[in-house]
């Protein structure tokens, strides 16, 4: 189990991949979005504030869909970068962490939402802090871009954990490891153990993108456990990773995204 000072190092390391994020990370999909408008029945002008936008991946396609949006992001050039990306656009970002954000008791939100950075956020304070934002019958929503492994995907993860178990970074045998499009962990358990939001809807969401060997490398320097390992084991993993899809024809590789969307409508305590 990850400690909260783990967290806390894993979480500041997203500062460092600030300039090539918006690039290497994968869109969501705009299903996910129309979906997650019509489980909270949002309207074009409602307030939503969003949890640890980094360079606004989740936040652009809200914002042109007519919300207006305040992020608080940890980061500070990862809040610079999305400032860039959203010019124009109805949205104030705040840098600092959720946890030490207060909001204005008088401007309940419609909407909080969180994508991809759900995670990070400490979970004792993090429903709390959801509730004291949002106005009554207002909504929290969540979602993570997982790795998934579909049958008949690519066998080339399976392949490259030859060399992640050389440099003792190798995936577990265990299926959980490794999760198939609808198999991803539902956390709606934890949703109403908070007792602060009843859950209102949960929807699983799978799609697929092609990397070619510089892009799949970058998308890898946006992760958190390769962004910290130790230099050589970095240079050996992604030397080996080259070599793997150099050899294709298509020097290419096939991974499956899933997410799930969670929605919770906030309880009157």
């Amino acid at each position: 189990m990850t400690s909260k000072n783990d967290n806390k190092k894993l979480r500041e390391t997203f500062e460092q991949s600030a300039n090539i994020y918006q690039q290497a990370r994968p869109d969501y999909p705009e299903e996910l979005f129309d979906d997650l408008i019509h489980a909270t029945n949002l309207n074009p002008g409602d307030h939503l504030l969003e949890v640890g936008c980094a360079t606004g991946k989740a936040t652009l396609p809200l914002a042109k869909r007519g919300f207006k949006i305040t992020c608080v992001e940890l980061g500070a050039e990862l809040a610079a970068v999305a400032r860039q990306n959203l010019v124009g656009m109805d949205v104030d970002i705040i840098n600092g962490s959720f946890e030490d954000w207060q909001p204005e008791a008088e401007k309940g939100f419609d909407l909080v939402f969180a994508a991809t950075a759900w995670k990070w956020v400490d979970p004792e304070v993090r429903y709390m802090k959801a509730w004291q934002a949002l106005r009554p019958g207002g909504h929290l929503a969540f979602w993570n871009a997982d790795h998934v492994f579909p049958e008949g995907g690519d066998p080339f993860f399976r392949e490259i954990q030859t060399v992640y178990y050389e440099i003792n970074e190798g995936k577990s045998v265990d299926n959980n490891d490794w999760p198939r499009p609808g198999e991803l962990h539902v956390q709606s358990d934890e949703i109403e153990k908070s007792c602060m939001f009843e859950v209102v809807h949960i929807r699983h969401f799978d799609w697929e993108r092609i990397y070619h060997v510089d892009e799949y490398i970058k998308l890898l320097e946006t992760f958190s456990g390769h962004i910290l390992m130790k230099e050589w084991k970095r240079e050996k993993l992604f030397n080996e990773i080259r070599v793997l899809l150099n050899s294709r024809l298509e020097k290419s590789v096939r991974r499956h995204w899933g997410a799930v969307l969670h929605v919770a409508r906030r309880k009157d305590l």
